[in-house]
């Protein structure tokens, strides 16, 4: 991971370091989303926007285009098709990140309830104490799971 003092790794997860990839290119909030939703196979845009739920047609296409600039995930236009059909599929490397991904759901199944209890968010609107608190609604209404 970087370099080691007395035999150890440094606990450090500098800018430039790889091991900061994986945390940055899950960071975003619909990267792993659209990366999962594409598990399955290749997928419309309409197909994956009705599958995910709660994304805009606008915000899907930047997170398609963003991912496809990582090489994650690839646009397929069939010319044939009329009107012209385009999929987006998951590549060899966007593949490699669905270990992870279903890891973290695993995670996320075990200690869900216990996070969410935590945070002292409601599952209906998904505000914690801090954020109604301090008069903000926090999450947008989104709930953790």
């Amino acid at each position: 991971m970087g370099p080691e003092r007395k035999g150890r790794a440094v606990k450090r997860l500098l800018a430039d370091c790889r091991s900061r990839l994986g945390f940055d290119l899950l960071g975003n909030t619909w990267n792993g989303v659209v990366i999962w939703a594409l598990s399955e196979g290749p997928r419309r845009h309409g197909a994956l926007r009705t599958e995910i739920g709660g994304i805009s047609a606008k915000v899907l296409t930047e997170t398609l285009r963003r991912l496809e600039g990582y090489a994650l995930v690839e646009r397929r236009v069939d010319e044939e098709a009329a009107p012209r059909r385009v999929e987006y599929a998951l590549t060899a490397l966007g593949v490699s990140l669905l270990e992870p991904i279903r890891a973290l759901g695993r995670w996320s199944v075990e200690y869900g309830d216990a996070f969410v209890a935590a945070q002292g968010w409601d599952e209906q609107d998904g505000h914690g104490r801090d954020e109604a608190e301090r008069g903000r609604g926090g999450r947008g209404g989104r709930g953790v799971g």
